[in-house]
């Protein structure tokens, strides 16, 4: 059983963009469980490798990402704690491969819409991340501090969600407008 130190935060950011949506029109659940792999792709050239939907045993939505953070090779799998329209709250214990060994974090991805006008919307995508007991023997075992843990994950997760929200937003906008 794999345990989650939520007492302890690895990494967090927020970032958010307006889209020329009306908010209405924005259905974030709806563009997350039927995203194109080459369009995941499109969303943070070249980090994103891979996406796909799928459920769990017990029938809940969840999304697979694969994508690079950093030096880390980190396959997501995001089961829905929420997914509505306006708001998804995805929640994946996250394997991570790095040039160390292979490794468990937990990432929450909370995707996020919220009218500003009659035509305007701002999305925020926002990423916290929580070591697990496993990752905490491991950089131990590999001479690395929480502290410098920390730093390193800030710096390449804080970059990755950065380039990664616009390119998000406006293809949530784009499947809002096909959609009509």
């Amino acid at each position: 059983m794999t345990v989650i130190r939520t007492d302890l935060v690895l990494s967090q950011s927020a970032f958010s963009h307006i889209v020329d949506v009306p908010f209405e029109q924005i259905d974030i659940a709806k563009w997350l469980f039927a995203l194109p792999d080459a369009e995941y792709q499109r969303c943070a050239p070249p980090d994103h490798i891979a996406a796909g939907a799928t459920f769990t045993d017990d029938g809940r939505r969840m999304s697979i990402n694969v994508e690079m953070i950093g030096t880390g090779l980190v396959v997501q799998h995001y089961v829905g704690d929420i997914t509505e329209a306006a708001h998804c709250r995805m929640v994946s214990t996250s394997d991570v491969f790095t040039p160390n060994g292979r490794t468990k974090v937990q990432v929450i991805w909370d995707l996020s819409a919220k009218k500003i006008d009659d035509n305007r919307t701002e999305y925020t995508n926002s990423v916290v991340s929580h070591p697990t007991e496993e990752f905490l023997d491991f950089i131990k075992a590999h001479g690395i501090s929480w502290e410098q843990a920390c730093a390193d994950r800030q710096a390449s997760s804080g970059d990755h969600n950065r380039r990664e929200t616009p390119l998000f937003a406006e293809s949530i906008a784009r499947a809002a407008r096909a959609n009509g």
